[in-house]
């Protein structure tokens, strides 16, 4: 069985006899059926009987049950009510439109509406740069999805997809002070997402793609590149590339090996696979080998998609042929953005000494990290539960905190590069060890100091 998580966390409502073991007997009952106790708190409290609200992180749906008839196996103990807290939390959205003026009189309201809105108005229709300073585009993107490819979930469609944009624009905020909103457009054309984001574009400074399939995120983010005079992010892309060689940077450190000399096996050649490989080659790596469900890409096969060309073309200077499995032997590195459990812990042992690995596929690794922990000296994967998560997060708020305030159009590998040097460097000499080679997702500091590298690099420093 997994571990429980806050993700299936719940409360249970339940009336007891009252008693001095009434609670102690409720956290043992729960304890028992294998839940993790976060709290116990009495909501009414009578002659003959308490209400005690019990709060538990279990590991699925099934789980809640099995605790349920658990507790009403007591002498005497009803379960009133269970509440999913996750789904309370998600009630209503997670998001709300704030002003930031205040209208308490007639004066007020003349300066931020009608009449006196309209000089502003026909400011900006003088120059449209103004609209920059004068309206909510200064500090507003949008988070840009039509649901196609919603991590661990796949293609569940724009509705399905809001509440993770949401939790996107909520994380754009907390951590970067960057006003984000969801739109979840009602179309996977590619043509009619460009047409529709180019028309949407006068409101924002710039656009966050999330959640698109491969290889149609390519084509939207190039068109749109060349097209909006606003950034352009692809957060599958580029955040997890970003992060991923911030954590790279930290574990050749700690096995005291270089990039340039590394052997590394990317499993998954979709979005996020080609941007951390271009991005690694851009910090210097030599020898990748990229592996999609048939294997190794290499130069002697062709391929229909342009960016598996591309990687043939540019990776795998021996040529490697084989399976993800033989690729594994005498590999430095291994780096997943692919499936679960597509490793076991032969292909682990059979990397070279001191070997790292990012088993980043979510919900489930490709390989269980206790297992590959057993042979390699350094493992991160994409969760919260283990160490060394490596978290989008660290990367995008601060990025486009960083972007906004530079002013600029474009992104550039400089950017991606400085943003990856600022997370890694958050990690100091004497915190540094195999479980500490990434920053936590809470640190106050990260977003601002990627905000300054990227500002920096767009300034040419």
């Amino acid at each position: 069985m997994a571990a429980p998580s806050p993700g299936y966390s719940l409360t249970l409502r339940v009336q007891t006899p009252a008693s001095i073991t009434a609670t102690s007997e409720l956290a043992s009952a729960v304890g028992s059926a294998g839940a993790h106790i976060t709290a116990l708190d009495v909501t009414e409290s009578h002659h003959t009987h308490m209400v005690v609200d019990v709060s538990c992180n279990t590991t699925d749906v099934s789980h809640s049950e099995i605790v349920r008839d658990a507790l009403n196996k007591l002498d005497g103990v009803t379960v009133r009510n269970i509440s999913d807290r996750t789904f309370l939390m998600h009630l209503g959205g997670k998001l709300s439109v704030t002003p930031k003026v205040a209208l308490r009189n007639r004066d007020d309201l003349s300066r931020a509406y009608t009449p006196g809105v309209a000089r502003v108005c026909l400011a900006i229709a003088e120059n449209p740069a103004d609209a920059r300073n004068l309206t909510i585009k200064r500090n507003t993107i949008a988070v840009v999805t039509d649901g196609s490819a919603v991590l661990g979930l796949g293609n569940i469609g724009p509705a399905a997809a809001l509440p993770v944009m949401e939790g996107k624009a909520a994380l754009f905020k907390q951590f970067a002070d960057v006003d984000a909103w969801p739109v979840c457009l009602d179309t996977q054309d590619t043509d009619e997402i460009v047409k529709i984001v180019k028309a949407l574009a006068p409101v924002y400074g710039g656009v966050n793609l999330e959640d698109i399939a491969a290889p149609r995120c390519f084509e939207i983010e190039a068109r749109l590149r060349e097209e909006l005079d606003i950034p352009v992010f692809h957060d599958d892309q580029h955040g997890t590339a970003i992060v991923t060689l911030a954590a790279l940077l930290n574990a050749v450190k700690v096995v005291e090996k270089k990039i340039a000399d590394l052997r590394i096996v990317v499993s998954g050649v979709g979005a996020a696979g080609n941007a951390i490989i271009q991005l690694l080659m851009a910090r210097g790596a030599k020898n990748i080998i990229a592996c999609g469900r048939a294997g190794a890409i290499n130069r002697s096969e062709s391929y229909a998609d342009a960016h598996r060309s591309w990687l043939a073309q540019h990776t795998n200077p021996e040529n490697f042929t084989g399976s993800l499995k033989e690729a594994m032997v005498g590999a430095d590195v291994f780096i997943g953005v692919s499936a679960p459990n597509v490793l076991d812990e032969n292909d682990i042992a059979a990397m070279n000494e001191r070997a790292i690995v990012f088993a980043m596929a979510n919900p489930d690794p490709e390989v269980d990290p206790e297992i590959a922990g057993r042979h390699a000296e350094v493992v991160a994967t994409g969760r919260s539960d283990f160490p060394n998560q490596i978290n989008n997060v660290l990367a995008f708020p601060g990025f486009f905190r960083g972007l906004l305030d530079a002013g600029v159009i474009e992104i550039t590998d400089a950017m991606l590069l400085a943003a990856a040097d600022a997370i890694a460097a958050r990690v100091s000499a004497s915190e540094l060890n195999p479980g500490f080679i990434i920053p936590s997702v809470f640190d106050p500091q990260v977003a601002a100091d990627v905000a300054t590298a990227v500002q920096e690099a767009a300034a040419g420093k």
